[in-house]
């Protein structure tokens, strides 16, 4: 109805309507989304699995083997992953001549080896929890240290340490934001060129949402993968 009152919190300035504004601006937030989806996907794919080796080097009975990854683990947990990743991109062409790698490399490295080894020490703990037992049982029935790991202790170790690894998980999601540090156009420095641009905060509120979605997802994903292989004890 022409005249109607309108009220200001549905208004920005020069007359545009709040939800306009937004349904504009969410294209380009969403661009954001192809970066921050493959570090998190890749760095997920690549450091679960080497976390779990670092996990049964960290347990390894070779003495020199275990206190390296010890003290590795200890150096990637003790320090800012905004550091490493800052090390990696400016650091290396310093140590190394020439080594100069493209910022997207640089941080798949930065996050694969810094959430490699949170993993590990998620799956020691899993490893440590099974009841020696279980390897003595292997062992009679004539399974190697290999055998016994891969098909007895991982499978136990796994469904122990789902909801560890699920908050490591949405951690990842909004640690994936800690790029824009090199200049790369993920979700958070798009939306800060839009509030620098536009000179509004609506921009955060719509990057809030899209997290808030995919963090919804996982919850989702990770409470159905509890259910699925909850030990039920007797």
């Amino acid at each position: 109805m022409r005249g109607a009152y309108v009220p200001h919190f549905v208004r920005l300035h020069n007359g545009v309507f709040l939800m306009d504004y937004m349904l504009a601006i969410v294209p380009s937030i969403a661009e954001g989304l192809q970066i921050t989806l493959k570090i998190f996907v890749i760095t997920i794919v690549l450091s679960l699995p080497l976390g779990i080796f670092m996990a049964m080097a960290r347990l390894a009975p070779f003495v020199p083997l275990r206190k390296f990854m010890a003290a590795y683990i200890y150096l990637m947990r003790g320090t800012p992953l905004m550091l490493q990743i800052l090390f990696i991109y400016y650091g290396l062409p310093f140590l190394v001549s020439g080594l100069r790698l493209p910022d997207f490399p640089a941080a798949i490295i930065a996050f694969v080896f810094n959430y490699a080894a949170y993993f590990a020490e998620i799956f020691r703990g899993g490893i440590q929890s099974i009841d020696r037992g279980q390897y003595e049982g292997a062992k009679v029935l004539g399974m190697t240290y290999k055998q016994t790991m891969r098909h007895v202790i991982l499978p136990q170790v796994i469904k122990r340490v789902l909801p560890p690894v699920a908050n490591e998980t949405i951690n990842l999601l909004k640690d994936t934001s800690l790029v824009y540090i090199l200049a790369m156009n993920d979700v958070l420095r798009i939306t800060r060129s839009i509030v620098q641009r536009d000179f509004d905060t609506t921009a955060f509120v719509v990057a809030a949402v899209f997290y808030l979605v995919f963090t919804f997802v996982l919850t989702r994903l990770f409470m159905y993968l509890e259910n699925r292989f909850a030990v039920y004890e007797g």
